[in-house]
């Protein structure tokens, strides 16, 4: 089921132009080696891809968490892959767990990625753990590597965006998510420079979630949010150490072609991945017919259960 699932976004992601996912993975059935399976059907396909487990104690406790953060540790990284070190949300585990995961993203020497503020149950929890709020809580537990990836922010104060800004953190604004699951607009995210555009899982087609971006900052009157789809491209340019601006020396060897709007080419590292819109690393329609096959199998179980 995770390999299907895996190819037909990939698949997707590439065929709408976009040449780098940004993955925070879960499915406790079947931890250790997910990692592995994701990267192996990136690589093959030919998408760059951030990856990690989002570790969590909600199903089996600190045990879980361990495992989860142990699979972030035994992904190598590649020329299209770099591994982090995930977290669910920091109100599913314990400060233990937070201080493992920073302890680990420096030993690693990479970042966490985790899921902040999205709903006002993390901030609720940290209070009550006595943190001023989640932000503060990673910061005082040693979990914030300069470069982690904190997504949705819906619920951060303009002075906390401004706060990771300053330790060096991404935020990472997921407008279509935050909309359809009804946790409020992330409206203090302009109070840092850097907040990338991210879909939360929807479909990866970027010009898409630009678009709803647009019309759901207008709704709310924050004027702050141009350029969140070109910091992405500085997000995953600093992760893979490669130079900031596209198309210079040293950046990264990816690029998209569109005519009339539609995408027509795309390269990645150098690879022709996409020609006159039809994918050459996999057959759109057998992998789409997979995914269908192995969705229809899971809703059986899901009935099951």
């Amino acid at each position: 089921m995770l390999r299907a699932a895996a190819e037909d976004y990939v698949a997707r992601a590439l065929l709408a132009g976009t040449t780098t996912l940004v993955d925070h993975h879960e499915s406790p059935s079947f931890i250790e080696g997910s990692l592995g399976l994701i990267a192996e059907v990136c690589e093959r396909l030919g998408v760059r891809a951030l990856l990690c487990y989002g570790a969590t104690e909600r199903n089996q406790g600190e045990a879980e968490a361990r495992r989860g953060l142990d699979e972030c540790t035994r992904l190598a990284p590649s020329a299209l892959i770099r591994p982090l070190i995930g977290l669910h949300a920091s109100f599913t585990v314990s400060d233990a767990t937070l201080r493992a995961a920073g302890r680990l993203a420096r030993e690693h020497a990479t970042v966490l990625h985790v899921h902040l503020a999205e709903d006002g149950a993390d901030v609720t929890d940290a209070v009550v753990r006595g943190y001023a709020g989640p932000l503060e809580r990673l910061q005082a537990l040693g979990a914030l590597v300069p470069g982690s990836i904190l997504v949705h922010g819906v619920h951060l104060s303009r002075a906390e965006a401004a706060e990771a800004d300053a330790l060096g953190c991404w935020l990472v604004h997921n407008p279509r998510s935050n909309e359809g699951n009804r946790v409020g607009y992330a409206g203090a995210l302009g109070a840092s420079e850097r907040v990338a555009l991210g879909s939360d899982g929807w479909e990866s087609d970027m010009r898409v979630e630009e678009a709803a971006l647009r019309r759901l900052a207008a709704a709310h009157d924050d004027p702050a949010t141009a350029g969140r789809l070109a910091a992405g491209y500085r997000l995953v340019a600093e992760r893979f150490g490669a130079a900031a601006v596209p198309l210079t020396p040293g950046a990264l060897g990816d690029v998209v072609v569109r005519e009339a709007g539609a995408v027509r080419h795309v390269v990645v590292e150098g690879r022709v991945v996409v020609r006159a819109g039809r994918l050459l690393t996999g057959e759109i329609g057998a992998i789409e017919a997979t995914a269908r096959r192995e969705a229809a199998r899971l809703a059986a179980r899901m009935v099951e259960i």
